[in-house]
């Protein structure tokens, strides 16, 4: 990495968790922190609005929920699984995932922001939920040993960082053969010059670019990911839209 590109990746990496540390001070204080313009997402599915199963969760884990959208949906978790969602935030993903792994099971939240793991630990304190562990890190730098990792959640996060790529290489590395992936982002249609995808990103929220469904599928198979499935579901508006993706680890790594 030159270092000019490092310093970009630095001061982008700095904004996003000054902005995620402002929003979780909100929720702290009891307000509903919001990342994008109110619209952003026509049909309301965004935030704990994409969530059915989630009315007895912790009133400060719905308030910080800025998702777009519910990997959960997709993630098939099972008792005993071990799970880790990137970019816990408040920590809703990492309690509704700790209640369908059960007491066998572990789900970690990684986030790179202090004032959300303090949120999310307070969550979890308060929902009484003992099988979740907080990490502070980042998505590029997964704190967690090889191949620990069942399945990896996350809801509309890897659209901020300024290396998708080492994300998902990242991703690979800490999933067990065989683990699974199954997260919400937001996803450019393909056209948009470059002009039009900046505008449609800072109404949306997307500090650091979105990627096309071929972009993503390029960077999921050049981490080694297979059995990819990327899905739009929600529109964002300017040519963005939520997605549900799915990619898998092969059971057996070929050498």
């Amino acid at each position: 990495m030159t270092q000019d590109r490092a310093t970009s990746t630095g001061d982008i990496r700095d904004a996003v968790i000054d902005r995620y540390s402002a929003l979780a001070r909100t929720a702290l204080a009891g307000g509903r922190p919001a990342d994008c313009d109110a619209d952003a997402f026509t049909n309301g599915c965004f935030g704990a609005a994409a969530y059915s199963d989630s009315a007895d969760a912790p009133d400060g884990a719905l308030r910080a929920s800025l998702g777009c959208g519910n990997p959960l949906a997709v993630a098939d978790l099972q008792p005993g699984e071990t799970v880790l969602d990137l970019g816990s935030g408040g920590g809703l993903d990492v309690l509704l995932s700790a209640r369908r792994v059960g007491p066998a099971g572990t789900v970690y939240g990684l986030d790179a922001t202090a004032e959300m793991l303090a949120l999310a630990r307070d969550n979890a304190a308060q929902a009484g939920v003992a099988n979740v562990e907080f990490l502070h890190g980042h998505i590029e730098e997964i704190p967690l040993p090889d191949g620990q990792i069942d399945v990896i959640i996350s809801n509309c996060v890897i659209n901020l960082s300024a290396d998708k790529a080492r994300v998902l290489a990242e991703a690979f590395r800490v999933l067990r053969p065989g683990g699974r992936l199954g997260i919400s982002d937001v996803i450019a249609d393909d056209g948009l010059d470059p002009g039009q995808r900046r505008q449609a990103e800072q109404h949306a929220g997307c500090t650091s670019g979105t990627l096309t469904q071929p972009e993503y599928r390029d960077l999921l198979r050049t981490a080694g990911f297979t059995s990819i499935s990327i899905a739009a579901t929600k529109t964002a508006g300017g040519g963005l839209h939520s997605a549900i993706i799915q990619a898998a680890k092969p059971a057996i790594q070929l050498r």
